[in-house]
């Protein structure tokens, strides 16, 4: 019989069983699928694992899933009680890692409530989405590169340009990036998308003008030309409203967040 891995779920396990004391009246009421020791094992805990880990209800599962689910539970209560009683849940990194699962679930919990009932407004969403693009470069590049490891070599491909070598040519034979297979071709960019050195180097050049000097960066040494250039338009807003309204979620949390730091007792000792 095919064990199911729930291994993921067993740290929640683990802090599950070290609140059992913990319990409420409203969590008994429920009927369990099985006890160890005396722990319930809950009938939301089942579902849970069977949509989480099988990807669908236990109503939907085989007899033999659905038994293999509960022994593979059972399983896990039972390590999780012995790991306790050695006292993982408190020592070591299992220990840390419990309450920084903790610290993420329930701050998780807590950003879904708050979110739930601060809901954004067309209008914070449309105001989100115009202040991004405002910070959005309105030019792309297309430019073509040469990289090689010394400034010697970036001088030496110069010169043979200069000399009436086709840049594509000398890209092909000496570049070490893999655009040299298309003549050092990058097509077109945002100057965002590259190291500051070679963006700043880009948005100097005039159409058709290569770098007369090499271009420093962490990658190497680099000979650009700038082939053209275009305008770039803003993605339409009902193409990324969604996303849009997740950052001003997030936003509105990191807000509610920080007043609720303004009001905490925090000391500081690092």
């Amino acid at each position: 019989m095919k064990i199911i891995n729930i291994a993921p779920l067993l740290a929640g396990l683990l802090l599950g069983c070290s609140q059992q004391a913990a319990q409420t009246a409203g969590d008994a009421a429920a009927k369990p699928v099985a006890t160890v020791n005396g722990v319930a094992i809950s009938r939301e805990m089942y579902e849970f694992v069977a949509k989480n880990v099988m990807g669908k209800p236990s109503a939907e599962l085989t007899p033999e899933q659905r038994q293999q689910l509960l022994d593979d539970l059972v399983r896990a209560e039972v390590t999780a009680q012995q790991a306790i009683k050695d006292g993982l849940d408190k020592q070591g990194e299992s220990g840390i890692r419990l309450q920084l699962m903790r610290l993420q679930l329930l701050e998780q919990a807590s950003a879904e409530k708050f979110n739930s009932a601060n809901k954004p407004t067309e209008a914070e969403i449309k105001a989100e989405y115009d202040a991004r693009v405002a910070a959005l470069p309105k030019t792309e590049y297309h430019a073509r590169h040469i990289l090689v490891k010394t400034e010697a070599e970036a001088k030496d491909a110069i010169e043979r340009i200069k000399k009436g070598q086709k840049f594509e040519t000398v890209a092909a034979q000496v570049s070490l990036d893999s655009s040299k297979a298309n003549g050092g071709d990058l097509g077109f960019f945002s100057p965002a998308a590259m190291v500051k050195p070679f963006s700043d180097a880009v948005v100097a050049l005039k159409k058709g003008e290569m770098t007369q000097t090499p271009v420093e960066s962490q990658f190497g040494w680099h000979v650009i030309k700038l082939e053209d250039t275009r305008e770039s338009p803003p993605p339409p807003f009902d193409a990324v409203k969604d996303q849009v309204e997740q950052m001003v979620r997030n936003k509105k949390f990191l807000a509610h967040s920080e007043e609720l730091i303004k009001t905490a007792k925090i000391e500081k000792t690092l």
